[in-house]
């Protein structure tokens, strides 16, 4: 019996994923470090932040310590910010599913980005109080594929809600890249995957895959989850 839903964030409620690039390249460039899209979307969608950056340093093969990497991300963070003041658009059916699941089951968002990242995005989406779980880059020393963020959010699902006895394979989360995939599936958790950044057959090891989450109910989730 399903118990509660998991969402990623950057790729499955937004497509963020082009305007962490641009922030990404805003910063990397000057530096002599810039990456293509293409490279973008086959070594570093999945990382976190600070991953995404050691990735950048190690591929021209140069150091980068703890306090060059912590102002990385922070500049990195201001200039999304900026990109994301134009403002973000949904996937197609998403807010309108997370709002029916919402109060039925148990919700958490885990993903990669910063809260910083997210909060502003959710607020504009009218999503604020959606989740009742959140697990984000901060809280985890690695990020995905390492299962820890997906452990981590099913740990605080359980404690928020003891009478539902909560255990990863009742729940399901929706994902879109390997890692994610990898991360869930790592963690004990089934995966739905949606082909919002890869194509379908880049997404084995998730139980179902579609093309997108619109026009998909809390019945549908409950059936695939059996």
């Amino acid at each position: 019996m399903l118990s509660a839903v998991i969402f990623d964030f950057d790729g499955i409620i937004v497509d963020t994923e082009p305007l962490h690039h641009r922030a990404f390249q805003e910063i990397l460039e000057p530096l002599g470090l810039g990456y293509s899209w293409e490279e973008y979307v086959n070594l570093y969608m999945g990382f976190d932040d600070r991953d995404a950056f050691r990735e950048a340093f190690r591929v021209h093969g140069r150091t980068l310590n703890d306090h060059d990497l912590e102002l990385l991300i922070e500049r990195k963070a201001a200039a999304f910010q900026e990109i994301i003041s134009r403002g973000v658009v949904p996937y197609p059916g998403v807010a309108e599913l997370i709002e029916a699941i919402t109060g039925s089951l148990p919700l958490a968002l885990c993903s990669g980005a910063l809260r910083s990242d997210i909060l502003p995005i959710l607020s504009g989406l009218g999503l604020s109080n959606a989740f009742d779980v959140m697990v984000t880059a901060e809280e985890v020393s690695a990020s995905k594929p390492d299962p820890a963020s997906y452990a981590l959010a099913v740990e605080r699902l359980a404690a928020a809600f003891p009478e539902r006895r909560i255990a990863p394979g009742f729940c399901i989360a929706i994902e879109d890249t390997p890692a994610g995939i990898a991360s869930a599936t790592g963690a004990g958790i089934p995966v739905i995957a949606v082909t919002n950044s890869y194509p379908a057959g880049k997404l084995s090891g998730a139980v179902k895959i579609v093309d997108s989450l619109a026009g998909l109910t809390l019945t549908d989730f409950e059936n695939m989850a059996r």
